[in-house]
């Protein structure tokens, strides 16, 4: 299975975030230049650029994760077993670095999948998660994983936990929002869009979200029908 070309996007852009991370550690200069030249359409640049910031500070787990996933990049382009060999490396030292990295787990498990492992990427996320019962952020990701397999039960099942565990988390709640979206209920979508967006109003995409359903629901007012809930509620997920 090859992933959505929604979630391939998510990944690259997170590519360009954890590059501009961390501007007051070594290497940054380094890992910013090499984004910039990514985004430019140069991607052996921007490989040059993550090897100074790993000379810089051979510690930089941003650098690990940005190097993975321009040779993550490479391979799929030109259908590279090696260079996807070298990215899967790559990332398995980004997570030495920093066993919690959010994008370097979300990138492997996508390689995984490109690489006819789903069973490894899944295992991945749980063991993760076992390890941190106390985040949010491996729920999130194996939720994300479920859904692009178009199991959207389970992949509201593990963001209703993810809720539970940290009911502030603005990911959690953004993916929520999509799933209830997709299925029709839009404007329990809409409150859900809504709540992500006051807990973290710099989401790409969420102000567009509201925009766009306050607009549908306004236009066809049969559409509340579909019945919401209040962030208030967010303890009953479980029962759904």
């Amino acid at each position: 299975m090859v992933f959505s070309q929604q979630m391939m996007i998510g990944w690259l852009v997170a590519l360009v975030i954890s590059g501009l991370s961390g501007c007051h550690s070594s290497g940054t200069i380094q890992n910013v230049d090499g984004v910039r030249q990514f985004q430019q359409g140069q991607p052996q640049a921007a490989l040059q650029s993550f090897q100074q910031a790993l000379a810089a500070n051979p510690q930089n787990a941003d650098a690990y994760y940005n190097m993975a996933s321009t040779y993550h990049y490479l391979g799929r382009q030109n259908s590279n077993d090696k260079m996807l060999q070298q990215a899967e490396s790559l990332y398995h030292q980004c997570l030495d670095m920093a066993p919690n990295h959010v994008p370097c787990y979300r990138a492997l498990a996508v390689l995984l999948v490109d690489t006819d492992r789903p069973k490894s990427a899944f295992t991945l996320l749980e063991r993760w998660a076992e390890r941190t019962p106390q985040l949010a952020d491996p729920k999130v990701e194996i939720a994300r994983l479920h859904d692009e397999f178009g199991e959207t039960d389970l992949a509201s099942r593990r963001l209703a936990e993810a809720i539970d565990i940290e009911p502030g988390n603005a990911r959690a709640w953004t993916a929520m929002a999509r799933l209830r979206e997709q299925d029709g209920h839009y404007a329990q979508a809409l409150n859900d869009y809504q709540h992500a967006l006051r807990l973290n109003n710099a989401q790409p995409g969420v102000a567009q979200r509201v925009a766009s359903l306050q607009q549908r629901l306004a236009s066809d007012p049969n559409l509340l029908r579909s019945g919401t809930r209040t962030a208030n509620q967010d303890s009953q997920w479980r029962q759904r």
